[in-house]
């Protein structure tokens, strides 16, 4: 995806060809992963750790604190591409969204689709999310 002006709104940052988006986080051997599918692509905390540096041990679900502000924010850069964006609502984020995620057992995980997350943004943001499709 080619990366807009951080000034651009979700319904300009996100493309309806990109609406089968979904991210999934479990736990190997209690290490919390997320991954971006299709594809698989591991989504590692590098990228966010640049801007603001929460969390260095990595991801965290299923409460507010900093490991979720950390995913939050990852997960808002890597399904917009803009920071800007990103930075103003990743906490508003975390705090609908991230907080919520349950993954209790190492047999278990989430799903977070591209619907989920414009559906999120338009509750959390007055910014107009690009319907899908």
């Amino acid at each position: 995806m080619s990366r807009p002006s951080d000034t651009h709104s979700i319904e300009q940052t996100h493309p309806a060809s990109d609406c089968d988006v979904a991210y999934v986080g479990y736990r190997q051997s209690g290490q919390a992963i997320v991954e971006k599918r299709p594809g698989q692509e591991r989504l590692t905390p590098e990228r966010s750790l640049a801007l603001v540096n929460h969390s260095p041990s990595g991801f965290e679900w299923g409460y507010g604190g900093s490991g979720p502000a950390q995913l939050a924010l990852a997960l808002l850069l890597d399904y917009t591409g803009a920071e800007a964006f990103a930075l103003d609502h990743y906490q508003a984020f975390k705090t609908e969204v991230v907080s919520q995620l349950g993954c209790a057992g190492s047999d278990e995980y989430w799903r977070l689709t591209s619907s989920e997350i414009d559906a999120a943004l338009r509750e959390t943001t007055a910014e107009p999310v690009a319907p899908t499709i």
